[in-house]
């Protein structure tokens, strides 16, 4: 792991806003949003029109990425590396 924290900034629903997350997850995130065939920005913005508003964006960031990493375990495949 190489254990900072990388900020990106993005609109969502119109305003700016910024996230930090450990560079393992923002590999995981653009995975994700590579198996759906849809832009990051896009994905973030799925995942923030579904968590719930006591949660903050980047711990639901965090939380959808292991479960993508674990739906991929149960499936057989090999995870990628967080």
């Amino acid at each position: 792991m190489s254990g900072g924290l990388v900020k990106r900034s993005l609109i969502l629903s119109g305003h700016r806003t910024s996230v930090a997350l450990e560079s393992e997850f923002w590999a995981a995130l653009e995975g994700m949003a590579r198996a759906r065939a849809m832009g990051l920005p896009a994905l973030i913005a799925a995942i923030d029109a579904a968590r719930d508003p006591a949660r903050p964006l980047a711990s639901a960031l965090r939380v959808a990425a292991l479960h993508a990493q674990q739906a991929r375990a149960d499936l057989g495949a090999e995870p990628t590396a967080c």
